[in-house]
């Protein structure tokens, strides 16, 4: 049995560790880093609510010690019995009036915040021309990945999702399939994505991602909705408005036909009968094909595959021969089921490998 002093060592170990540990952090990913006003809002209502319970904390343990060393028996007698309080008006208001106090501080900055993250009115505001003065997402849960619709702009992406900083971005959030749940940590705080309805609102991007050690902010699903629920990450990219303008623009232009030999033998085999891929992705920002797969219009822009995967060529001939392997239950079957029951060769992955990393529209 482990003695006193140890006991105390090993505590005081531990919360020396809690304290250099509370350091720790990436800046893409953590809670603790806001990196926009929806979550400095949320932190400073997880500060407020840390200070309000460290303070009953400190009170209790005082007068817990208190008790303890004034009353002790080696001090007052086996037969010393405390002065009784029952019945006492004064210290009755202040042990009732005390926790009305602590939970109005609170609930009150807690409402609020919570009624203006919901306020999501602006999002159909429009200029006297009918142009929308703000940027709206449509965001789409599926097993397992995340589709970006921008509605205004006529663009749909897939994985990675694209957004300006400085100012105010609405979401749709619906599910296709299961109940998801969409969560930039770094960004704000969770919303369900549910199949019945739609649930809104808004996000603001403070600082461009580009400046982070990943080039991106990163996203996850919170909510259990299947086997490779963990791997379903997506990436957040966000730009200043003028390189978001310009991003709008590139997606919104007919993309062009890759121009290396192995690649344009790949965009031959992607969208041959036999093997099907066009059937279920699209490679135009405009498409969604039959919803079944990816938008793949940036594919090469990302920086991941599959959410979660080193984005190189030989990754992503791993993921095209065996999917299931490094996603389980999703929805994309292995490639020789679709080619006549034929493993595709070294040379038809290396082709359709090269095609896909083409598939850019960032300089």
């Amino acid at each position: 049995m482990m003695k006193g002093p140890k006991k105390w060592r090993l505590f005081a170990l531990m919360t020396a560790l809690l304290v250099f540990l509370s350091g720790c952090g990436r800046e893409e990913i953590s809670t603790l880093i806001p990196a926009g006003k929806v979550a400095q809002d949320q932190f400073n209502l997880l500060i407020l609510s840390s200070i309000v319970m460290l303070f009953v904390i400190i009170v209790v343990t005082i007068i817990y010690v208190l008790a303890i060393v004034k009353f002790r028996r080696s001090k007052v007698g086996e037969d010393m019995i405390p002065e009784q309080v029952e019945g006492s008006a004064r210290l009755e208001f202040i042990w009732t009036a005390i926790p009305i106090v602590l939970l109005l501080i609170l609930a009150v900055p807690t409402v609020y915040s919570t009624f203006d993250l919901a306020d999501v009115t602006a999002m159909d505001a429009q200029d006297e021309e009918g142009v929308a003065e703000n940027l709206t997402v449509n965001v789409t849960g599926k097993l397992y990945w995340w589709e970006f619709e921008y509605p205004e702009q006529e663009i749909r992406t897939a994985q990675e999702l694209v957004v300006p900083t400085g100012e105010r971005v609405y979401f749709n959030l619906i599910a296709a399939d299961v109940k998801h749940s969409f969560w930039i940590p770094s960004v704000g705080g969770k919303l369900d994505v549910n199949p019945e309805n739609v649930n809104t609102f808004y996000l603001e991007f403070d600082k461009e991602s580009s400046e982070l050690e990943e080039g991106v902010y990163f996203g996850k699903c919170a909510e259990l909705c299947g086997p490779s629920h963990a791997l379903m990450d997506f990436k957040v990219k966000t730009l200043n408005r003028e390189d978001f303008d310009a991003w709008v623009a590139a997606m919104q232009e007919e993309q062009e036909a890759p121009s290396e030999a192995l690649a344009q033998e790949g965009e031959a085999l992607f969208g041959q009968d036999g093997l099907g891929c066009i059937a279920c992705h699209a490679v135009n920002s405009a498409g969604a094909a039959t919803g079944q797969g990816p938008n793949l219009t940036t594919f090469g822009d990302r920086t991941t595959i599959a959410g979660f995967m080193e984005h190189d060529e030989e990754t992503l001939k791993n993921w095209i021969a065996n999917p299931q392997e490094y996603k389980p239950g999703n929805l994309m079957p292995e490639a020789a089921s679709l080619n006549d029951g034929k493993e595709l060769t070294d040379q038809e992955l290396n082709a359709l490998a090269a095609y896909l990393m083409s598939l850019k529209v960032e300089e």
